[in-house]
Parts: C-alpha cells; structure tokens; sequence
C-alpha cells in the first residue's frame, strides 16, 4: 500500500492550536498536517511519579487529541524516545517535513541536532519556528553582535526593537482544514508513563486585565492575587507569549519588563549554557559553601524560624508554587545565611515547581547567589523580618502557610541574620579573592 505524504508538526513546548507559529507554518505548507507528541523518556525518567506537571500534560494532550478527532483528524502521541518515535513515523508516512517550534535549552538542542541529522539523512528537512519568545538568538544583541550581559541597556534595546508585528498571531486555529484526514492512530491514554496523578492544583489560563492594570502596585505582596499566575501556561504553550505580551503593552508596563526578563534569561542560556551548571561569572565557583544537609532539609521543610523563609517554602510544598517576591528572599536565605550552594536550590525548585523553567529558575537563583549576570551584588543580603515588614505586615500570607507562628511550637530562628550576613559577606569575599 502506497504511504500517505504529509507533513508532520511536532508539539512541544506549544500545547495549543491557536496563535501556533510552526503549526501555523506546517498548515500551510500544501501538505496535510499530522500532528504528533512524543513524551520523552529522557525527560520523563529523572522526573517523581506524581509529577503534577505530567498530569498537565496529559490533560493538554487529551484536550487536543478531542479537538482534532471533532474534525476527523488524530493525534499521534508516542512514549518513547524522540529517535524511535521518528523513526516510527517514516515507516508509517512518506513524510515531507516536519515542522515544530524552536527550543533553546541544552537538552532540547541536542535532541533537535539528533533528529535533525536523521531526518536528513532521509532528506526530510526539519523546520524550528520562534514562537516561545518575541526576540530569539542574535535578534537583541549590542552593535558589535555580542549578547548582552546587563538587563538595563538589553531591555531598552528590546523594548526599542519591538513593534506590533512581533507581537502579531499567527492564526493557526483558522486553518485546521488542512489536518490528516484518517482514523485514530493513537490515542493520549493508550499510553502508559507510569505516573499517577498529581496532587497540584493547575491555576486556570486567564489573561486577567484587571490584575495585570493593578501589578504595579500589587506584585510584591504575597497575600494578594496580584499576580498573573501565567507562569506554567507560557512554560508549557498553552498560551501564546505574542498574546501575553499585547495585553501586556496594554495594562501594564512593569508586566511586559517581567516578560522582558524571561526574554533576557533565556537569551543568556542560548549564549552561555555553560550556566546550567557553572556560575555565569567563573569566580564564584570557588565559594566555600558550608553546604549543610541538616540545613538544607529544614529549609525545604519551612522550618527555619525565619516566618516569610518558612511561608514561602510551605507554599512550595503544598501548591507547587511560590510568590516571586518570596522566591527571592527564600533563595537568598539559603546561599546568604546559610552558606548552601545555589544549585542544590535551584535543583529543589526545579522539583517542585507547575512554572519551572530552566533559563528563568537558573538565573533567579543565580541572580540571588550573586553568581549570575546582572546579579544582586554578594554584599546585598536579604533581611527576612525587613521583608516581612514590607511585603507582609499584617502577617497575613505567614499566618495561612505557618499557623503556628507567634506560638511555643514555632522554632527559633536556626541562624542570627546579623552573624549570617557578616560570615556571608567574609565566605564571599575570600571566595572571589584574586579571583
């Protein structure tokens, strides 16, 4: 029997059909479209097996397999490596393309390079779209072509390159017609990951204008809703960021400098990636962190005795999020006070958080270690009770993740900030020393 020609448009980091570049550009190529999924087990297997995030996935996955079977389409959906999975396809399709969007940390660039060169060796081209990211690669880069390392002058180059076609859809959802046309190859729940469901609660996708109007003034206090909670669905694509970003330049601009700093991080990964690992400035990998297990477990629990340290990571815990403001004073406790390796944090995070993203997690915490670019200098030092006064006053976001604050059940502090910040400042400096 003589195989179908399509093209295939591989989901990623896009779970959605509208506002889709590379979907949007697979649609039109001529061909019909199948798309396809792969969950990887690459990634799959270093991850818990009551990952929410997963869960997440599975449910987007559902939701579109619904939504293309309505109109007589499938969705492919593999568990298994991205090479077997391909590999699968061409014995099934004679395929002509495949289209996806582009990723840009190290894994998913090595795994693209490997697909790339065994589908030429077919003579299959393989085809990456910007859609995750307004600006990508050397697209904002200073005048001699170096990236930026600053966010200051990187910000205003951004917002100065920046015109309403960046932000314009690609009306993907009007082109559906143009989807294989064949039964149900494979359905999302005939495969089996091994995982159970889990227990976080996903926050819904809403483009809320009326918190985005009011950011400014409400970003910083953990007790309200003042924040978008649009974090794990730009993570995972299931909304577009050109469409975030219209509302933003609408509402708010310290909302749309937020998005710019997710830009700017994930531009340092694509020209450094060396920071998944290694500080971004050399030096500070010769810290003597003291690197307390003891420590660390009781940080991970929220029992420091510090209130606002202890919220934060009860938040954590149970929800799988964390307020920004409150990212950055319990990851600057941890290096600060206790002297522990910003990667064990970051690590932790990673594990927890529904909106982990690597470039934006990596230079949170590099930011708050004073290893990254751009970064809080290694003698700014947090002061939990100073951030309290300012962010919590009324101990409103306190008293609902440690009830028992103000009570004989709650520790005391396990370090004095005063002694933590001069041993801190003392690490770093000998740290950096002719360095």
């Amino acid at each position: 029997m003589k195989k179908q020609k399509i093209v295939v448009f591989w989901f990623r980091r896009d779970l959605r059909m509208n506002d889709n570049h590379g979907f949007y550009q697979a649609l039109k190529s001529g061909f019909p479209v199948l798309p396809v999924f792969i969950f990887d087990k690459n990634i799959l297997s270093d991850l818990e097996q009551t990952d929410s995030r997963v869960t997440f996935i599975l449910h987007e996955a559902q939701k579109l397999q619904d939504e293309f079977e309505k109109r007589g389409s499938t969705f492919w959906i593999y568990h298994g490596t991205p090479q077997d999975a391909f590999n699968r396809l061409l014995s099934e399709f004679d395929v002509a393309e495949v289209f996806t969007n582009q990723d840009y940390e190290p894994y998913a660039r090595e795994r693209d390079k490997a697909i790339y060169e065994l589908l030429e060796d077919e003579g299959i081209r393989l085809r990456a779209f910007k859609d995750q990211l307004i600006f990508h690669k050397n697209e904002i880069v200073k005048a001699d072509g170096s990236p930026y390392t600053v966010f200051t002058p990187y910000s205003k180059k951004w917002l100065s390159a920046m015109t309403e076609k960046d932000y314009q859809a690609y009306p993907s959802e009007n082109l559906l017609e143009n989807l294989v046309k064949l039964a149900p190859l494979r359905k999302y729940h005939h495969v089996d990951l091994g995982f159970k469901k889990g227990e976080y609660k996903i926050p819904p996708l809403e483009l809320n204008t009326s918190v985005m109007n009011s950011y400014a003034d409400t970003r910083d206090f953990p007790a309200l809703a003042g924040t978008s909670r649009l974090g794990v669905h730009l993570r995972f694509g299931t909304v577009s960021i050109r469409q975030v970003t219209e509302v933003a330049v609408q509402t708010s601009a310290t909302f749309l400098n937020e998005l710019i700093w997710r830009n700017f991080y994930m531009d340092i990964l694509w020209h450094f990636p060396h920071v998944v690992r290694k500080s971004f400035r050399p030096a500070y990998d010769f810290i003597r962190w003291q690197n307390s297990e003891k420590d660390f477990a009781r940080w991970c629990a929220g029992t420091t005795g510090y209130p606002m340290v202890d919220a934060g990571m009860r938040e954590l815990n149970a929800t799988g999020y964390m307020h920004n403001r409150v990212r950055m004073v319990t990851a600057s406790f941890l290096c600060k006070h206790l002297l522990i390796d910003w990667r064990w944090g970051e690590a932790y995070f990673a594990e927890k958080l529904l909106d982990f993203e690597l470039a934006s997690n990596n230079g949170g915490w590099q930011w708050a270690a004073g290893s990254g670019c751009d970064a809080a200098p290694y003698f700014r030092v947090f002061n939990p009770e100073l951030q309290q006064k300012k962010f919590d006053s009324n101990f409103e976001y306190i008293k609902k993740w440690v009830p028992e604050f103000g009570t004989s059940a709650y520790p005391e502090p396990m370090v004095d900030h005063k002694m933590a910040r001069q041993r801190a400042i003392s690490t770093y400096k000998e740290g950096l020393r002719d360095r």
